[in-house]
């Protein structure tokens, strides 16, 4: 099995999942309250993301009231606006139709969170990579995660001591990396959400994640041929085309100058998602003076890698330039 998630895989069982919900609900009731919305999973954490996302809806029709005659800036103003907001979170009332595609959503955001939440934080921090992220907003955003949710948490909060009010996207990476390290994260266990989930739709987790053998046209049948694996050596020993981007390329270190994507990704695919233990493998191979070593290394601890995939081949192109 491959360990990239499909998110065609991810989708269907979401929409499973959400009609089968929302048919048991809505069988003898025309619409659904915010209460209800709260009490309706027993994962509570797709009960908030569907309250999150009425918020943003009501954040973006507020955006609409733009006037060149009234000042909505006005303080007054914001204040009687953020107590209609109140009063209208209070009436929620939301018929079926409109509420299985922002349960769908619900759930498949709920889905990433516990079976990839290194990628969760990546695409939350990505939202606003085109410009500054404001403090206040991405606040707002993750008091509503409850699973994985330490080291967000832990983002705002040393923002908060900073006293910043944003920050660009890159920073922010940086800082979350930092905490990464610090906290010694490790992902939630699995297990009992899966569990709690195949309650309501079976749910086997090989099914969510995308083959790495591609799918033969019916009536075909295809039969797998062994080919032999190069061991760690092999692979770090092998010369790469020299290009004039190449040299520029070079790096003294792995722990500072992999990016953050590249730490949750290895992290995940080549450490069982332990990041302590990425964390010291890093730091051990960046202590080794020579290929060799490093070579040794590897070989002697992580001798079980998956030679094949994309992660195993990007981790070796890196220790390869840190030691050219």
């Amino acid at each position: 099995m491959d360990e990239k998630i499909s998110l065609q895989a991810v989708e269907e069982y979401s929409a499973a999942f959400s009609a089968k919900i929302a048919d048991g609900y809505f069988a003898q009731r025309q619409k659904i309250s915010g209460n209800d919305i709260l009490k309706l999973c027993d994962i509570q954490q797709i009960n908030l993301f569907v309250i999150r996302e009425l918020l943003k809806a009501w954040k973006q029709e507020s955006v609409k009231y733009k006037s060149p005659y009234f000042d909505y800036d006005a303080k007054e103003v914001r204040e009687s606006l953020t107590h209609f907001q109140n009063v209208l979170s209070n009436n929620i009332s939301i018929a079926k139709d409109h509420f299985i595609p922002l349960l769908k959503k619900s759930v498949t955001l709920t889905v990433f969170l516990i079976l990839d939440p290194y990628d969760f934080y990546s695409d939350t921090l990505d939202k606003h990579g085109n410009g500054n992220i404001r403090v206040s907003e991405l606040k707002n955003e993750i008091k509503y995660i409850k699973i994985n949710h330490r080291p967000l948490e832990s983002l705002v909060q040393k923002l908060e001591e900073r006293r910043l009010e944003s920050l660009a996207g890159n920073e922010a990476f940086a800082l979350l990396d930092h905490i990464l390290e610090e906290v010694n994260f490790t992902p939630e266990d699995v297990e009992p959400y899966l569990q709690r989930l195949s309650q309501v739709i079976p749910l086997e987790v090989e099914n969510l994640y995308e083959s790495k053998y591609e799918k033969a046209d019916p009536g075909v049948t295809l039969k797998k041929q062994y080919v032999p694996k190069a061991n760690i050596n092999e692979q770090l020993q092998k010369e790469p085309v020299a290009t004039v981007a190449d040299n520029f390329q070079k790096i003294s270190d792995l722990k500072n100058r992999l990016t953050i994507n590249q730490k949750f990704m290895f992290t995940k695919m080549l450490f069982n998602g332990d990041f302590d233990l990425f964390n010291n493998a890093v730091t051990k191979l960046d202590s080794l003076s020579t290929l060799d070593e490093a070579t040794s290394y590897l070989e002697s601890h992580y001798s079980n890698w998956d030679r094949e995939s994309e992660e195993y081949e990007e981790f070796i192109e890196m220790v390869n330039k840190r030691f050219s």
